[in-house]
Order: C-alpha cells, then sequence, then structure tokens
C-alpha cells in the first residue's frame, strides 16, 4: 500500500533549497527549515543537526519542540510535518536515498536495525556539550566534502554517514528510560502502528498484549492522555490525511485502503474529527 501514498522525493526536497542535482544524496546547511505542516512520507532517509533555535516536530502522532543543540533521525515510512517556533535557526540536513547508502553493504537490513530512524521517542537526540562538538566536526567535515567536487564524494559521504549512524546510536544507548515510559504503553503503541489499519477495536490490542480491554484504557489513559480508541482513531485520520494528498488516488480507493465498509462511512468518520469532509480537506491542500 506505501507505494500508493504521497512520498516527497529527494528530488522534492532539493527544490526547496533551489538544488537540482541528479545525485542520491543531498547535504544542505540553512537558517530555514522546510516547515511543511501537512503530514507526509519521503523516499529518503535524513539526519539534521539543529546548531541553532529550536523547531516544532509531529512524527506518527507525537508532538514534540527540538532545541538545539540536537540531532534528528528520519526514515522514510515515518509520517511527519514541521512547523515554526523560532524565527532564528541553524541546520544541517543530510538527505539519502537507502540504495546509495547500502550500495557496498552486503547487509540489506543495516538501517533497518536502528529503530531511532523510526522511533517517534527516539528519533530526536538532545546533545551535551561534548556531544555538538563532535557533530559539529563531523558536519563541518561533511559540509567540505560535499562543496568540493570529487571522484570519490559519494564513498566519503557514506563513511561518514556510518559514523554519524554509530555515534547517534551510540547516544540512544546511554538513554536511561524516565518514569513517563511504561512497557505496555510502548509496547501498545508498537502494535497500533504495525496492526492500525486492519484492527480498531482496544479488544484486539488487549488480546494481543495478554491484559484486559479495562486495565490496557486505563494505562493507556494514565500515561498519554488519550484513551486507547483515540490513539486508534488518530492514527488512522493521520494515514488518511497522507493518502488524501495523492490526488491520483479517489476518496471512495482511500475508504477502500482504511478498510471503511463504504466511502460514507469513511466521510463521517473523518469529518467528526477534522470538522470537515476528506474531500474539502483534499480542496484545501497545494497542488
Amino acid at each position: 500500500m506505501k507505494n500508493k501514498i504521497l512520498t516527497y522525493s529527494l528530488t522534492y526536497h532539493k527544490s526547496l533549497f533551489s538544488h537540482g542535482d541528479q545525485k542520491e544524496y543531498f547535504y544542505i546547511q540553512t537558517n530555514e527549515h522546510p516547515y511543511i505542516s501537512e503530514p507526509y512520507r519521503a523516499e529518503s532517509y535524513a539526519i539534521e543537526f539543529l546548531r541553532k533555535g529550536s523547531i516544532i516536530m509531529h512524527t506518527g502522532l507525537e508532538k514534540k519542540v527540538v532545541h538545539a543543540p540536537a540531532i534528528i533521525a528520519l526514515g522514510p515510512s515515518v509520517i511527519r510535518s514541521f512547523s515554526k517556533n523560532e524565527d532564528e535557526i541553524l541546520i544541517d540536513i543530510i538527505f539519502f536515498k537507502p540504495q546509495f547508502f547500502l550500495e557496498n553493504q552486503a547487509n540489506v537490513f543495516f538501517l533497518m536495525q536502528y529503530n531511532f530512524f523510526e522511533s517517534s521517542e527516539s528519533n530526536t537526540s538532545p546533545l551535551t556539550k561534548t556531544d555538538e562538538s563532535k557533530f559539529e566536526r563531523i558536519f563541518s567535515l561533511i559540509k567540505e566534502v560535499s562543496e568540493a567536487p570529487s571522484k570519490h564524494q559519494a564513498s566519503i559521504l557514506r563513511s561518514y554517514l556510518y559514523i554519524l549512524i554509530y555515534e547517534i546510536d551510540g547516544i540512544q544507548k546511554e538513554k536511561i528510560p524516565t518514569e513517563t515510559q511504561n512497557p505496555l504503553y510502548e509496547k501498545f503503541k508498537e502494535l497500533l502502528f504495525k496492526d492500525f489499519l486492519n484492527f480498531r477495536t482496544v479488544q484486539h490490542y488487549a488480546d494481543e498484549l495478554n491484559v484486559s480491554r479495562k486495565y490496557l484504557s486505563e494505562v493507556i489513559k494514565k500515561y498519554s492522555g488519550k484513551t486507547a480508541s483515540d490513539w486508534i482513531s488518530e492514527m488512522v485520520i493521520l494515514e488518511a490525511k497522507v493518502l488524501l494528498q495523492n490526488k491520483k488516488m479517489s476518496i471512495n480507493q482511500i475508504s477502500d485502503l482504511l478498510h471503511f465498509s463504504d466511502q460514507s462511512v469513511f466521510g463521517r468518520f473523518f469529518k467528526n474529527y477534522e470538522g470537515i469532509s476528506p474531500l474539502e480537506y483534499r480542496k484545501k491542500q497545494i497542488d
């Protein structure tokens, strides 16, 4: 199904910065983050080093304000959107297609083993002063090699990407779980992201997690402030918004993909949460 969902290509990301080469990677240092307020996916991975300022980022159903210094890592399947929090920011971003990174990698699942690319809880890493200095040096090297044409440019950048990934993984492994985390709550979210298209009852998730429906609902409400039912519905709405941006798909096709009994049921469900119909939402989007 994901190949039918609108995603922003690497070429599109380049166009945001008036950059038009045909390479499978792209580096930019900018004081203007591409603020895309509607949820979307991307065909490329992205590692961002926020040097100054802060931005608001939505990934999946999580909203967070990211303050510098911080690293953001995003995989292609992550539904994300961004909005401005401060006028003055400075950020380095390197985008890369998976096939570029994996060109000489025997393990085609290499990137998949790092959950910080896909997890809403792990895709931002606040940096200590020591880590900040380290990433400043790495991104300065990336900037230098990106701006100097070389027949070895791709190989050198690929090596720096390995270093970035290993450094981010090191920071992630040092994180101490906070008191607000709960194993059942975390497992529910993991299961939800995997199953929400096919299963929309709280009972399904309770059965899969071997707890009662009532207990699951109490835990989710305690640790998130939202009910388990709200989480399920919001995931469906988020996916619907991504699908609705693909003008090649009819509302009826989207309704089918989301497993609604018919288009009118989908329309009522969407309007109940968003206040407008799926068609009205689509018309609001820029071509």
